[in-house]
């Protein structure tokens, strides 16, 4: 019996577990697969506070997990099949470890942007693909640049690339947009935004030193195009990481858990989430981190209550 667990090891999680194992409360923390969420995939780090140069995603992680640790987490890696919550002790099942029960939860799962699958997308994330404008637009100062969508979030991730990029070319797959048409006079106001609509993506071309250019079909002519570009953005949505759950927590109809506002409080007493999972709207890590103090503090105040 742990009095919290933690499932979930990006700056949320991991935040969380700093703080609840600083108040002597030795929580459990769950690790999947792939430890230190969407951090890990990211280069240099520079809006972080504290790394005046930068520092590596993966570094970042470590450090955060190293910091848990020395203060008492316990950490398991396991993919984690289920969690019942219908009862205090919540009882969660992880794939080879078996069952394990906790007296709090406190979930920080993350949420796993979309990509194309197209052949060089993966093989190039941090050589040039990226799914985060705001994490990553600095690094392309005067390039050119393609953004991959067609809704609002493509529009705000192209208008907010043009503060740094010399171009940047929207590629969507069809003649229209999906987003709002506020949205869509924004981008069209702006003279660094190009257009390459009905197109479908093929391929991320590179070379030894990353991106070099995307391979569209145009829909229309049936002709193989490829756009010169330093960099491609794919902005076609995130899925948050919840389906684990079956349903027994309240969430919006794409699947981010709903909290109280201004506070880490779900649905169910003792359930608290953090970090991507319940944040469809910023996705930083400084965000992250911060409302996984905030889950630690909610999580012991409901303890000590």
């Amino acid at each position: 019996m742990y009095k919290s667990i933690i499932i979930g090891t990006g700056p949320a999680g991991l935040t969380a577990a700093i703080y609840l194992a600083r108040a002597n409360m030795n929580p459990l923390v769950i690790e999947g697969p792939e430890p230190g969420g969407q951090l890990t995939t990211t280069t240099d780090v520079e809006n972080f506070p504290g790394f005046p140069e930068g520092i590596l995603g993966p570094e970042l992680m470590a450090s955060m997990r190293k910091q848990a640790e020395r203060f008492g987490a316990t950490f398991m890696t396991g993919w984690v099949n289920s969690a019942d919550l219908s009862a205090r002790p919540f009882k969660i099942q992880v794939e080879g470890k078996g069952e394990v029960v906790g007296e709090t939860l406190i979930i920080s799962t993350g949420a796993t942007a979309k990509y194309l699958g197209i052949p060089g997308e993966k093989d190039n994330v941090g050589k040039g693909v990226s799914t985060c404008a705001t994490c990553d637009g600095f690094f392309f100062r005067d390039k050119k640049l393609v953004v991959v969508g067609g809704g609002d979030s493509a529009m705000e991730e192209a208008n907010f690339l043009t503060k740094f990029a010399s171009n940047v070319e929207i590629i969507h797959r069809r003649d229209e947009l999906r987003a709002s048409k506020i949205m869509q006079d924004r981008a069209r106001a702006n003279d660094k935004i190009s257009w390459s609509l009905n197109r479908t993506p093929l391929e991320v071309v590179s070379g030894p030193l990353g991106v070099t250019g995307f391979k569209v079909l145009n829909n229309a002519t049936g002709e193989e195009e490829i756009i010169e570009t330093d960099g491609v953005f794919v902005s076609i949505g995130h899925t948050p990481n919840t389906k684990f759950l079956a349903n027994q927590i309240e969430t919006d109809e794409i699947g981010y858990i709903q909290v109280q506002p201004g506070t880490s409080l779900t649905n169910v007493p003792g359930v608290f989430a953090c970090g991507d999972v319940q944040d469809n709207k910023y996705r930083q890590a400084i965000t992250a981190a911060g409302s996984g103090c905030m889950a630690a503090l909610d999580c012991e105040r409901f303890l000590e209550s």
